[in-house]
Parts: C-alpha cells; structure tokens; sequence
C-alpha cells in the first residue's frame, strides 16, 4: 500500500508530462533543423525564431501528432498519413502567422517541386510522415519511458521547479525575441 501511494505521490499530471514533452521535443527539433543545416549547407547555422536552443514548432507538432494518435489505433501507414497531413497543415498554419505577424519567412520551399506558395511541398510532406511514424513508433515511447522512471525517482516539487525554471527561461526568450523582430 505504501509503494502505491508514493507512486501516486510522484506521478505527474498530464498537463506537466505534456510541457515537458514539448520542451523535450522542442529542443530535439532544434538539434534536427542544426544538424540538417550542417548536412546541407556545410555550416552551423542558427534555426529557428527563438535565441536559444528550441524550435517551438517542432514542441507543438510533437504534442499534436500525441494528442492526434492518442486514442486512434492505426498501422503504420496510417500513422504515415496522419502524421504527414497534420505537421503539413500545422507548417502552413505556423508559416502564414510568423510572416503575418513579424513578415519574416523561416522556410521558403519555393524552389522544391510540388510546393504550395513556398511554405510547404510535397517532399517535406512525405518527410514529416516518415518522422511521424519514427516519432510515435520509436522516440515518443523511449522518451515517454525515462519520464516516467524519473518522474518515480524525483520528486513532483522538483518536477514543478523545473517545469517553471523551463517556462520562465522560454518566455523571457520568446519576449528577446519578438522585440528583436518587431523592430
């Protein structure tokens, strides 16, 4: 009865598990986009909109594809599909207000066949559904598995501290970098 409780004790909810994962993610996307540049153009260069070491797209493109595959049994064609057609509508969606809002372009596909007004083609499609299926196959469950070995080893006080030391460092980022783009 004991050890019960204390798992219950140090379980974390479901809304801390979530902004967890997408910071997790969040970064792992950053690394992606780092490493795909380094591949491509030969060179570091910094991605995305924030300062630091996040990609938020890729943080709420993982909690999406989550939320999305969460009850739905598929195969992994399937999976293929939705994760393809969900990161494929998200993209367009995060392209359209980042160049409402700031009239920057962080991606241009313009010159990628198949590419609907440059911010989003059929050869990403298919990439963001292979990383999908990887993702919900294989890197979602390995990383939701050491969450929750630590989450029974930490403590869920430590959990909250983290997680607010987490938000307050990506807002200050986010409030840096909007300035820097409004300007």
């Amino acid at each position: 009865m004991k050890n019960a409780s204390l798992v219950e004790i140090n379980k974390l909810t479901q809304k801390q598990k979530i902004v967890l994962y997408f910071f997790i993610y969040a970064f792992l996307g950053w690394l992606l986009e780092t490493i795909y540049c380094i591949v491509t153009l030969g060179v570091f260069n910094k991605r995305g909109f924030l300062y630091g070491p996040i990609c938020p797209i890729y943080g709420f493109g993982a909690i999406i594809l989550i939320l999305c595959l969460k009850n739905i049994k598929t195969n992994t064609i399937g999976k293929f599909f939705i994760g393809m057609i969900a990161f494929t509508i998200f993209e367009y969606i995060v392209s359209l207000l980042l160049e409402k809002l700031f009239g920057l372009r962080w991606w241009d596909y313009t010159n990628e066949p198949l590419n609907f007004q440059g911010r989003i083609s059929l050869s990403f499609s298919i990439a963001w559904g292979i990383v999908g299926v990887i993702f919900v196959e294989k890197i979602h469950p390995f990383v939701k598995s050491k969450i929750e070995k630590i989450t029974f080893l930490w403590s869920k006080k430590r959990f909250r501290v983290i997680i607010c030391i987490l938000v307050c460092i990506i807002l200050m980022d986010l409030i840096f970098s909007v300035i820097k783009y409004i300007q």
